[in-house]
């Protein structure tokens, strides 16, 4: 019996140390990925959040052994996306392309929005890059102050497309009209791609949107660029003129990229998916290939991250003070 009693406390001690010892491997995200990784993007393919995350996705598939699958899911401005991140198994093999329209428009503009703004684990900020206006090769403005000038003599007249209805670049038409006091028609679609296609068409004369989703466009000059949407000049288009330089105060608006997860995700799977990411962007090819479509690029932390949506919101909300934004 002694001996039977003490195998058996010998046996339970074992136990109780394989299990803590293989405890930290499974919190530490040692395992992660263990299957391949889903990355919704709440817009069409050949938009900006679309090529971004496929360059991204080729590296973080090599580094972590398994397949990345860029997931396009367009539609309610990134929300469809959005609520299937939103409500995945926080495993870290569910995760979103983190942008301005489904992480903060979205929730905040919409009385009945599936999600909240609080309702993700911020991973990494990828990055960002200043809205630029493109149009028509007929639209007559050349520039921001001849678009405010034709807007003011149109009212209601000219037809500006957005990737979609609280998405990033109709937040830059509702800052453009509350700096300059336009009046035009927002035509939403799901995407930039869908909505740069009309322009080509000339079903719709100008919008709001990236060097990234417009580049195809803007190389073949089956659109134009007459404005960029930031104080300064961007490297990739050194000939175009800034709001600022136009006269056009607090009109600046960017669209940002970053990653995010499903809510309770543990900690240490972010922190890995965060590194990941972060070597990604330390990747000379990658960087190269990202600054030449307009790019900033960012990294750093997952607490950078949140404060950057954060600030986001506070923004909206200040707009939403003022008048100039109301839930719909």
């Amino acid at each position: 019996m002694h001996n039977a009693a003490q195998l058996m406390v010998m046996l339970a001690i074992a136990t109780i140390f394989s299990q803590v010892q293989a405890q930290p491997r499974t919190v530490a995200g040692g395992d992660y990925p263990s299957k391949p990784v889903r990355w919704l993007v709440g817009f069409a393919p050949g938009a900006s959040n679309d090529i971004i995350a496929r360059v991204i996705a080729v590296h973080l598939s090599d580094s972590f052994g398994q397949q990345v699958i860029v997931d396009n899911r367009g539609g309610a401005a990134g929300m469809i996306a959005g609520e299937t991140v939103a409500k995945a198994a926080p495993d870290g093999h569910t995760i979103v392309m983190s942008t301005g329209g489904p992480s903060v428009f979205g929730p905040m503009l919409t009385k009945r929005a599936p999600y909240r703004v609080e309702d993700f684990a911020q991973v990494v900020m990828i990055g960002y890059t200043p809205l630029i206006i493109v149009a028509h090769p007929a639209f007559p403005p050349r520039n921001p102050r001849e678009i405010v000038d034709y807007a003011k003599a149109n009212p209601g007249k000219i037809n500006w497309g957005s990737s979609g209805t609280g998405g990033s670049p109709h937040f830059g038409l509702l800052v453009m009209q509350a700096a300059t006091g336009i009046d035009v028609t927002h035509v939403p679609y799901k995407g930039s791609a869908p909505a740069l296609i009309d322009i080509v068409a000339g079903q719709i004369q100008a919008m709001h949107t990236s060097v990234l989703s417009a580049e195809a466009h803007i190389n073949s000059k089956r659109v134009k660029v007459i404005g960029i949407a930031s104080a300064k000049r961007l490297a990739a288009l050194p000939d175009v003129p800034t709001f600022a330089e136009q006269g056009i105060i607090n009109g600046e608006s960017v669209v940002w990229f970053g990653i995010a997860a499903p809510p309770a995700t543990p900690r240490p799977i972010v922190q890995k998916l965060n590194a990941e990411v972060n070597r990604v962007l330390n990747n000379p090819d990658a960087v190269r290939r990202l600054q030449t479509l307009g790019l900033e690029v960012l990294g750093g932390s997952p607490e950078d991250a949140e404060q950057w949506v954060k600030r986001e919101a506070a923004k909206v909300t200040q707009l939403i003070k003022l008048g100039k934004l109301r839930p719909e």
